[in-house]
């Protein structure tokens, strides 16, 4: 599957663009500012409807518009469909497929899929669990489209019992209807505690293979998910944090609050991992995501890398610059010296800059 077209309308700094992209790597460059990550997030969204930087649909329309507009044409197994995306300040995003509006962003899912890498991702091992959830929800989404459906109904049926508990204080006659939403969240909830485990048992011995490669086996990764609650006591923890729920005015058990753990030689990443481990295991997670796609989908994914490789030592660079053999990739940077060092050749390239993007 690759991208081989974009335009944008009104989306972030962009009046308008029109870009055509090949199938090996696509090199953005230009100073900071200027709109790289922008086209990244557009792809981004053209392979899953969301953000790359987990934005609001509102804050991606041009200052001063009401509306954006992202078309796409992305091929796949040698047919051609084009993807539209339209985002309204006070609405919901229209969407459509060749032409014809879709009703659900499960029926995009599927066409194109993207891995995205940047800083940010870097930096996940240290923060808190709301960047590993979304890594896994991303993955999730876009491998598995009764996962995203459940995950979004989930999602609202927490926004529900949550305003319903902070109604309860006022109102505590409403306090019998908590269990109408107490059973959607256990219906919708045990999907994702299942999907999650079986999607971390799957990743386990790809990342444990791809830290070997970049350690040359001098360390140990073991990857572990932390589910707040299973399958079977998530009912229970429901009922026993109730009256907690309601001083607290928020929904305190459930899948919303899961987390991963990664530990090297036994020791928590996190805790006591050094930069240089941390940034190492957060790339073993990326290759592991890759690679975790091509078996699954029987594809390369689209590699996006956000202006990363400055982040990452020579030795790390020319690991995840071996990935883009034969993945379609677009890449931003501040400078493009290194990489065309690490890369001579198969290059398209384009300079970005005063809201234009100009292939050089």
């Amino acid at each position: 599957m690759i991208i081989k077209k974009l335009q944008l309308n009104n989306f972030r700094n962009y009046e308008n663009l029109d870009i055509s992209f090949n199938e090996g790597v696509n090199l953005l460059y230009g100073n900071n500012a200027q709109g790289k990550t922008n086209v990244l997030e557009a792809v981004f969204m053209i392979a899953t409807t969301k953000s790359i930087r987990g934005s609001k649909d509102r804050d991606m329309i041009r200052f001063d518009q009401d509306e954006a507009h992202i078309s796409a044409f992305v091929e796949r197994n040698e047919i051609t469909h084009k993807i539209d995306i339209h985002l309204k300040r006070n609405k919901a995003k229209g969407l459509a497929i060749d032409g014809i509006p879709i009703r659900r962003s499960a029926e995009l899912l599927g066409l194109l899929h993207a891995v995205s890498f940047s800083p940010d991702d870097l930096s996940m091992m240290k923060n808190g669990p709301d960047e590993r959830r979304r890594f896994l929800d991303l993955e999730l989404c876009q491998m598995d489209k009764i996962y995203c459906s459940n995950l979004a109904s989930y999602n609202k049926s927490l926004i529900q019992r949550n305003d319903l508990l902070k109604q309860l204080s006022s109102n505590p006659s409403m306090k019998d209807t908590i269990d109408v939403w107490n059973e959607q969240l256990i219906h919708y909830g045990q999907y994702l505690i299942r999907a999650r485990r079986r999607f971390i048992e799957e990743l386990i011995p790809i990342v444990q293979e791809k830290h070997g490669i970049l350690t040359g086996g001098s360390e140990t990764l073991t990857l572990l998910y932390e589910p707040n609650c299973s399958e079977d006591d998530f009912r229970a923890k429901l009922e026993k944090n109730l009256e907690r729920d309601m001083i607290l005015k928020f929904t305190s058990a459930g899948p919303h609050r899961d987390d991963i753990s990664l530990y090297i030689n036994d020791k928590n990443v996190k805790v006591f991992g050094s930069q240089g481990q941390q940034r190492t295991t957060a790339l073993a997670l990326k290759l592991a995501e890759i690679e975790l796609v091509r078996r699954k989908i029987k594809e390369a994914p689209i590699l996006l890398l956000d202006d990363v490789l400055s982040e990452l030592d020579r030795n790390r660079q020319l690991h995840l610059l071996n990935e883009m053999q034969d993945v379609q990739t677009i890449v931003t940077c501040t400078g493009m010296e290194e990489f065309i060092e690490c890369r001579p050749e198969g290059n398209t390239i384009y300079r970005v800059g005063e809201n234009m993007v100009t292939r050089v």
